[in-house]
């Protein structure tokens, strides 16, 4: 398969041209043909050696130079209809002059593309406001109003305001309780009436959050072993006291 590389620096081969132009400083309306067209077929020869697939335009202009070069040879030159000689080299300079007056705005007009890209369509109002008022036939519907619409309208407003008002709600209550807290709870309690029964205990907060907290934390200071317990009479009641050995420690 063949396949076409676009030269990095010279996307054609006016480009080419230019650059031969402006790096030599010449005057593009007098371009010394001989040296462009040399300076052109070095250029492609290189190209060749490095095996790129050259696109066709630049064969094109390189056999242009060629016969432009071939007549400025010649001794015998053309003459137009007034009888004045033309310029092998007019059609040439015409088109670099076109080419690089297009060229010069190339860079301007991308930038303002890319802008513009980045721009959201304004709209029309006036013609908005006319595509929706036949879309949806607003004056019809303003010219056929009677009382029962306006009774279904007012009906599914107050459908749409009791669903509302029947949607579940989450409510979160946050309860003033801690397991540290409730530790030094209990911990006082049992100070002060040296052994307390843990229906006292619950007695003091009948809520059952309150009770599922001082469980919990008489547990823990059972496994830390701040409390000791002892069965009682009755049915699940047991007594709550001090650790022995450790009854004179402070708890931090």
């Amino acid at each position: 398969m063949s396949y076409e590389i676009k030269l990095p620096l010279f996307q054609g081969p006016f480009d080419l041209l230019l650059f031969f132009i402006e790096r030599d400083e010449l005057d593009v309306r007098d371009i010394p043909i001989a040296k462009i067209t040399d300076d052109f077929l070095a250029y492609i020869k290189v190209m060749e050696a490095a095996n790129l697939e050259l696109a066709s335009e630049f064969i094109l202009v390189a056999a242009t130079l060629m016969q432009i070069k071939a007549k400025m040879l010649l001794p015998r030159p053309e003459l137009d209809v007034l009888g004045n000689e033309i310029d092998p080299r007019e059609d040439l300079i015409r088109h670099l002059l076109e080419y690089k007056k297009y060229k010069s705005v190339i860079d301007t007009l991308a930038s303002m593309e890319a802008n513009r890209a980045l721009m959201q369509p304004r709209g029309n109002i006036a013609d908005e406001i006319k595509l929706i008022s036949e879309t949806n036939n607003v004056e019809s519907e303003l010219q056929d109003l009677d009382l029962y619409k306006l009774l279904k309208v007012y009906q599914k407003v107050l459908e749409r305001h009791q669903n509302e008002s029947q949607k579940p709600t989450h409510k979160v209550t946050p309860y003033p309780y801690t397991i540290e807290h409730q530790k030094e709870y209990i911990m006082d309690l049992v100070a002060t009436h040296k052994r307390i029964s843990f229906e006292e205990v619950m007695a003091n907060m009948p809520n059952k959050i309150a009770i599922i907290f001082n469980f919990l934390s008489i547990l823990e200071l059972l496994q830390n072993q701040f409390l000791q317990v002892t069965l009682g009479e009755g049915f699940n009641n047991f007594w709550i006291s001090k650790k022995q050995k450790i009854e004179n420690e402070l708890i931090i």
